[in-house]
């Protein structure tokens, strides 16, 4: 089905319940919000964009995000959320390869735009243009759409290369939603999505189940995630969900313990879309309180491979309680999860293996991509790429990316590991474990380092630290200290720029 149609459902039951917000103000109710989403519906297929048509959007969080998602649908064509902080010619990539025939950008992400010829189309939030749109007279009601049409086409990162079109359906969508309110978490007409995390990624899809139940959207004023002024906002708010990736909690969980452990107003944080170290989420529920939950999931299945639930996340008495905090949880209900080798054969428990994932919530393939498509469809399995275990009751715990794992001497050792072993030592704050290439050992262990303010971490004293918990081999060969990680615009580190970091160092000193 068409995602607008939950929209409208909404709005005929609830018309004046609120929607759309900026801060604290109400900018529509849930009839405004339908009859400007229909609107642009209808603008856009005046001009001949309608069922099969790609529309982008190249914008930073803002009310509008939502209007124009809507419209795309309502139209019947497909969203292509781009991330916002990307160049122009990564933004002109993904408009060719996707021949997104629209583009709707906002203020800051319109400048120096050099669009391919299938973009006929932009149009500017806050315009007079998309007033224009939104005012336009309305379609009736969305334009149907079957199980299998393309509703949502994610491109992937690009961390590790191109970015790939990731097409996910109606039919994944509805998985998804499902599958929240089944193993995440419940959704009331009273709740407040607070869109913190960018809308083009996990915070924007989880939309769906915010527009079902009648519930508010909230985008902070900053239209970013500034750790104070959510905390300022939320106890107005009340009952505020919202997503955050591990280095954005990591953020708001130092602030809350800043201001003495307040966080008023925040009834859940769903945390996912990078590792989340033990030592992190252990000093987060103890600052915060029991209220987080983890998804793991990729955009080829989003959000629905596993989840940790809110009583797992605060359990202390089992006698497993660590392991399972640091798992990242056991199977969506209606998923199936398995950890297998470079055969598919199933390893035991314990034993890594590649993280296997079968379920009505996975891609049907990607975009135009055949090859790739059938690289990570194998089988009847979505072969995620990522490294783990699962023990006897199920929990999934992720090791690292099978292309991050480092190789030296024959012998596989997981950057994760390392860095959870140096995120322990209270000089540091955030660390990226990478390889760099050995011309003996094939590659060595090299551990970037972002020292706790007012801290000066020696290699010495983290030497050390590290041969106390893991395996001499294992242990970092140098200590890159930097003031920053880079990252993208998902708060995920970027260990290929570290690692092209490493590359220039060697070729400048060769």
């Amino acid at each position: 089905m068409n995602p607008a149609e939950w929209l409208t459902r909404t709005a005929a039951l609830k018309p004046a319940a609120p929607a759309l917000m900026r801060g604290e103000a109400l900018l529509a109710d849930y009839a405004g919000f339908a009859r400007q989403a229909a609107g642009i519906g209808a603008a856009l297929a005046a001009r001949g964009i309608g069922p099969g048509a790609r529309v982008a959007l190249f914008m930073t969080n803002r009310p509008e995000y939502l209007l124009a998602l809507y419209g795309i649908w309502f139209a019947g064509a497909a969203a292509v959320p781009v991330n916002a902080r990307l160049h122009p010619a990564e933004l002109r990539w993904i408009l060719e390869n996707a021949g997104a025939e629209a583009l709707f950008i906002s203020d800051d992400t319109g400048a120096g735009l050099a669009l391919p010829e299938c973009t006929r189309l932009v149009i500017r939030a806050g315009s007079a243009e998309f007033a224009a749109l939104a005012g336009h007279e309305p379609l009736p009601a969305p334009v149907p759409m079957g199980a299998d049409d393309l509703v949502w086409l994610f491109y992937t990162s690009g961390t590790t290369g191109k970015p790939k079109g990731v097409c996910i359906t109606s039919a994944n969508i509805m998985a998804m939603v499902l599958g929240y309110f089944a193993d995440v978490d419940e959704v009331h007409a009273s709740d407040a999505a607070l869109y913190g995390a960018p809308m083009s990624h996990g915070a924007g899809l989880y939309n769906f189940m915010h527009v079902i139940r009648g519930a508010r959207h909230v985008v902070p004023e900053s239209g970013g995630f500034d750790p104070a002024e959510i905390l300022a906002l939320a106890p107005g708010l009340s009952d505020v969900h919202m997503f955050a990736a591990p280095t954005m909690l990591r953020r708001l969980v130092a602030e809350a313990r800043a201001q003495g452990g307040r966080a008023m107003g925040i009834r859940t944080i769903v945390y996912g879309g990078g590792p989340m170290y033990l030592a992190d989420i252990t000093e987060a529920v103890q600052v915060m309180g029991p209220r987080f939950v983890q998804i793991y999931g990729q955009g080829e299945s989003p959000m629905t491979i596993s989840a940790l639930s809110r009583e797992q996340v605060t359990e202390r008495r089992h006698p497993d309680w660590r392991a399972r905090l640091g798992s990242v949880g056991r199977a969506f209900s209606h998923m199936r999860v398995r950890i297998a080798d470079t055969e598919g054969r199933d390893m035991p428990p314990g034993e890594m293996g590649e993280i296997l994932v079968q379920g009505p919530a996975v891609m049907p393939g990607y975009w135009q991509a055949p090859e790739a498509s059938a690289q990570a469809l194998r089988g009847g399995w979505l072969w995620t790429g990522d490294m783990g275990t699962m023990d006897g009751a199920g929990f999934v715990t992720l090791r690292d990316r099978s292309k991050d794992v480092i190789i030296s001497g024959g012998t596989n050792i997981y950057p994760r590991e390392v860095e959870e072993a140096l995120l322990t030592h209270q000089s540091v704050q955030e660390v990226a474990v990478v390889g760099r290439k050995h011309a003996q050992w094939g590659e060595e262990v090299v551990a970037f380092v972002v020292p706790e303010p007012g801290s000066k971490p020696c290699a010495q004293a983290l030497d050390a630290h590290c041969l106390a918990q893991i395996a001499r081999f294992k242990r970092p060969k140098e200590y890159v200290f930097v003031a920053a990680l880079p990252k993208n615009n998902y708060g995920k580190v970027l260990k290929t720029a570290l690692r092209a970091q490493l590359e220039k160092s060697h070729d400048s000193t060769a």
